[in-house]
């Protein structure tokens, strides 16, 4: 049974078994909206008599109720073996109003009931069942006698201009007629304050709009106050007013509505698609400013998600990809209360024959890379055939993916009511229902006109929409069988045994492999432009967000019908990611290899294959987790002052004994742990370093420094051992893998050095060689830009040095600009003046994956780069920050990189596509952290450590320590130690405490 199209409780909770007990008593209930037309409204109700003469002039008076709607009148009788009576007021020949038969002239004539006269009549639920309407033609006289009589005069009046608007020939007269009479009714009422739950509530606004249900929607009054949001239909139907608290309510979407956006739909439930309440305004300012009073009500109860955040929950495996499709339906449009937009799953599965499934064959599998249009090649072929003869505005496939027919199609058991609506009182024909799962699925494989995709109730447990349990009568096929229940593949043994599989399949380990190919095409970069063009995925232009501009339409009748053949034909969702979607992390790709060759691609950097897991290290990552998992209780083991200055850099021997901390004081310091007490304090120059490191061995200590220099220090000596002098300004930062030494300058360049530590280590000095410069060209790429350039030799070209300039900090622009012009040949008043934060990217740290074969980057201008060190070429360069980055560093897996911002913010980045997955906001900037790819623990500027659940965005607990900004942190492997180094000269030394 459909679990999704319908909820009649209010009360937060979204069971399914308890929609479906509440569909099944809907679709019983008499009267119900999804009897009118589309696009019409119920206005009013009256108890009324309908009062049937037969041959012998005897008459029988019929008890029911009376509606008046904007486009046909509806008797609702109350004894159940009596039809539901429809009269399309275009059809009434005669609508006048009845006076009594008084004999004497002196009494006013008054009206006892009203007549009508139609030339057609639906009975609609005969024997109380829910069928194909049976339309009886031929004139025909109906008598309405109402109860309070002398409202007789007044629904005349209403029905007659009703009748007027729905003969006018043009329907955006019609319409327009129509809207008018609404619009005046909703003029005259208001909300009625009464309905509060507490006198003591403040309203904040009040306004009118629709709440929207599948193919319906009901006019009424909104009203939001300081405690709850109350809709008030006009009618009074189907119940007196709606109340959702603000207290219970956890997401709020704005949403498109018939192409434009007027739409608010909210959730109470954690059910993403089972909403309380969708909301249909009639302008786009009431709408927001409703949204944005919930959402500031809702900013300390709940964090707000979007698309990247989701992909990263879902990456790191905290959502399953049921879950996820979900959220991104949700963020993309897609709402159960909208047919056009309802929620779009993939077919997984290909093999509908076997005996027995086989989840762990690739070609139990659909191609999830290309659109179901695609999977056939034959009839691919016929289709581009046409697409290449057809005139502009091109598409590939004449229907949709996804439209109100397929979902009602797939749905019709559990809600043949919206299927009579659909399709004007009738069932489609019986061969082409839902009658088999393999035919089905054979039609949109080879159908020329059938590229249907599924929806959520597929992989859901409710397995009602594939049962005939309300016994139906859905017609007689071919062949004489009745339709009945949905026939399943020969490996599923029934209905619950398929719906399991398929959510088997939909987890399965191929599907998590291959799902975002899907996504890049429902919901991602290959969903439009020459990206959809190469993955043949183009529909028509009008199905596309922005594709029409309604509102522009001058001629109402072109206006509706335009409309009403998009929401018709269905929507392509809102496009959410502009770049390739990133793989899911599997269980097979937990860590990077290098073993890569020197030509390996991005998507084969990425996952790599793990190796056989030792009993050392599932120790160390059971370890590791429990670690992570007690970081909020932390306790500080000792605190020592041993700098003048702020700390930079924390290296420790591998036994844990010896603790090298850097300084902007300029000194190398040397702390025992056992004794707790400083050994050893060096000097290089009198400029500040930067970062430190230990070779392995723990002969020799690495240390950067602000006078351009890389220094090495020997432990077993106690001297300087050698000196890099490699780059034009500041070393920022240092890193070693497997033999290669990486320096991070703000000259702008980031330095690959053979570095081998035995031979470091050995007493003979040699030159380091230099193995790759990695260039952050963003200053060669402005000066080409600002002085038309194409030689990347600029400062030869020039006669100078730019950098040497920006040393002088009183000179807003550099004095050798204003002999710049004529050595380029140019008047100077057409060089731009650019300062050095325009000119270059100065790195300002960096941080190697595990296995050494990614390098990310982040720069004083907001800048992180992804490196590919196997072949020093550059994969991906993001502007993630408005200002410096303090700290970067990639998960355990590989798979994302962390950095963290003055600007008080904290990115994650997909190392495969280079997409900014989420934004994570701070009280204050992080100067340094560590991370598991979950959980990160940073060091702010108040001189506390901050445990952050990064998929979340929220910190979840605050650990004081320094007195000052926190600037360096070390931790061990196992996790199991952490050493904190701040401006307040402190070394703080921290443990988990289990």
């Amino acid at each position: 049974m459909c679990v999704y199209l319908i909820k009649e409780e209010q009360d937060g909770m979204c069971e399914n078994e308890d929609i479906s007990m509440n569909l099944f008593f809907y679709l019983y209930k008499w009267f119900s909206l999804l009897l009118l037309d589309l696009e019409e409204y119920y206005f009013e109700q009256h108890t009324a008599y309908n009062v049937i003469s037969n041959s012998t002039n005897q008459k029988r008076r019929i008890r029911g109720s009376l509606k008046i709607c904007s486009k046909s009148i509806i008797f609702e009788p109350e004894p159940a073996a009596e039809p539901i009576l429809k009269i399309p007021l275009r059809d009434c020949k005669l609508i006048e109003g009845v006076e009594e038969n008084d004999q004497n002239p002196f009494n006013e004539s008054k009206l006892v009931g009203l007549s009508i006269v139609c030339k057609q009549v639906f009975h609609i639920k005969e024997s109380n069942i829910v069928a194909p309407y049976r339309i009886e033609r031929g004139d025909q006289s109906f008598f309405f006698q109402l109860d309070m009589s002398r409202k007789t005069e007044d629904v005349i009046q209403i029905l007659l201009q009703l009748h007027r608007a729905s003969c006018l020939n043009k329907l955006g007269d019609q319409t327009a007629m129509i809207a008018a009479n609404l619009q005046s009714r909703l003029a005259r009422t208001s909300f009625d304050k009464n309905s509060f739950q507490s006198v003591s509530e403040k309203p904040h606004m009040e306004c009118e709009a629709e709440m929207v249900t599948p193919l319906v929607t009901n006019p009424g009054h909104v009203c939001i106050t300081d405690q709850n949001l109350y809709f008030q239909p006009l009618n009074s139907y189907p119940e007196q007013v709606v109340k959702i608290m603000l207290h219970s309510v956890r997401r709020i979407y704005k949403r498109r509505h018939g192409l434009r956006p007027l739409g608010l739909e909210v959730f109470c439930s954690e059910n993403d698609l089972c909403s309380d309440i969708y909301l249909k305004f009639y302008n786009t300012k009431d709408r927001d400013e409703l949204y944005y009073y919930i959402a500031t009500f809702l900013e300390n109860h709940m964090v707000e998600q979007t698309a990247e955040s989701y992909m990263l929950q879902w990456q790191r495996g905290h959502i399953s990809n049921y879950q996820y499709l979900l959220h991104l339906n949700n963020l993309a449009d897609r709402s159960c209360n909208d047919l056009s937009q309802y929620p779009v799953f993939p077919w997984v599965i290909a093999d509908y024959t076997s005996t027995e499934l086989d989840l762990r064959n690739p070609a139990s599998f659909r191609d999830l890379s290309k659109p179901v249009g695609a999977l056939n090649k034959e009839r691919l072929e016929r289709l581009l055939a046409r697409y290449r003869d057809m005139p502009d505005p091109k598409f590939m496939y004449g229907s949709h993916y996804s439209s109100p027919g397929y979902v009602l199609f797939y749905l019709v058991r559990v809600a043949p009511e919206y299927m009579l609506c659909l399709q004007n009182g009738r069932y489609d024909h019986a061969d082409r229902m839902f009658n088999s799962i393999s035919e089905t699925w054979k039609n949109c494989l080879e159908g020329a006109t059938d590229f249907k995709e599924l929806i959520p109730e597929f992989y859901g447990n409710d397995v009602s929409f594939l049962e005939n349990n309300l016994n139906l009568d859905l017609g007689k096929r071919q062949g004489g069988r009745m339709v009945g229940d949905v026939s399943m593949p020969p490996w599923a043994s029934d209905t619950r045994d398929f719906l399991q599989k398929c959510q088997q399949a939909l987890e399965s380990q191929h599907v998590s492999e291959h799902l975002h190919e899907w996504i890049d095409l429902i919901f991602g970069y290959k969903q439009r432009g020459s990206e959809a063009i190469g993955a043949h995925n183009v529909f028509h232009p009008l199905t596309y967000e922005g594709g029409i501009d309604c509102d522009s339409i001058e001629d109402p009748d072109q206006k509706i019908a335009m409309l009403t053949q998009i929401l018709e034909f269905g929507q392509t969702p809102k496009q959410l990611f502009t770049t390739p979607h990133p793989q899911r992390i599997t269980p097979r790709f937990q860590s990077m290899s290098r073993t890569h060759s020197q030509n390996a691609s991005l998507s084969e950097l990425s996952p790599a294959s793990i190796s056989e897991d030792s009993s050392f290290e599932d120790l160390t990552e059971e370890s590791r987790k429990m670690a992570w998992n007690h970081m909020s209780k932390l306790k500080m083991v000792g605190d020592h002052k041993i700098h003048k200055e702020a700390v930079t850099g924390i290296a420790v021997t591998r036994a844990g004994l010896s603790v090298f901390t850097s300084s902007q004081d300029s000194t190398l310091k040397m702390f025992s742990k056992d004794s707790s007490s400083l050994q050893r304090s060096i000097s290089f120059s009198n400029m500040a370093l930067s970062s430190c490191l230990i070779l392995p061995e723990d002969a020799t200590v690495v240390c950067s420094s602000w006078d351009n220099n890389v220094y090495f220090y020997s432990i077993a000596y106690g001297r300087r051992q050698d000196t890099i002098m490699g780059h034009d300004d500041a070393v920022s930062k240092v890193c070693w893998k497997e033999n290669r030494l990486y320096t991070a300058s703000w000259d702008s360049t980031v330095k690959v050095w053979r570095c081998v530590a035995a031979e470091v280590s050995s007493s003979r000095r040699g030159p380091f060689e230099l193995l790759a410069e990695l260039e952050h060209d963003a200053g060669v790429s402005v000066c080409r830009k600002a002085f038309d350039i194409q030689d990347t030799s600029l400062g030869v070209r020039l006669g100078c040095v730019p950098s040497a300039c920006w040393d002088i900090p009183h000179l807003n622009r550099p004095f050798w600009m204003e002999s710049l012009g004529d050595r380029l040949g140019v008047q100077p008043c057409s060089v731009q003046a650019m300062t050095r934060r325009e000119m270059v990217q100065s790195v300002n740290t960096i941080s190697l994956n595990q296995a050494g074969t990614l390098l990310a980057s982040g720069t004083k201008e907001g800048a992180v780069s992804l490196w590919d060190t196997t072949n020093s070429t550059l994969l991906h360069q993001i502007q993630c920050h408005s200002g410096k980055i303090h700290d970067i560093a990639f998960s355990p897996d590989s798979r994302h990189v962390l950095s963290a911002g003055e600007d008080c913010s904290l990115k994650v980045v997909d190392v495969q596509t280079g997409m900014l997955l989420s934004s994570v906001a701070a009280d204050e900037p992080q100067r340094c952290f560590c991370w598991d790819g979950n959980t990160a623990l940073s060091g702010g500027e108040t001189g506390d450590l901050l445990v952050w659940d990064i998929m979340a965005g929220r910190v979840t607990h605050r650990i004081p320590g320094h007195s000052g900004p926190v600037t360096a942190m070390w931790m061990n492997e196992q996790c199991s130690s952490i050493i904190t180094g701040g401006e307040d000269k402190h070394l703080i030394f921290w443990k988990p405490q289990y």
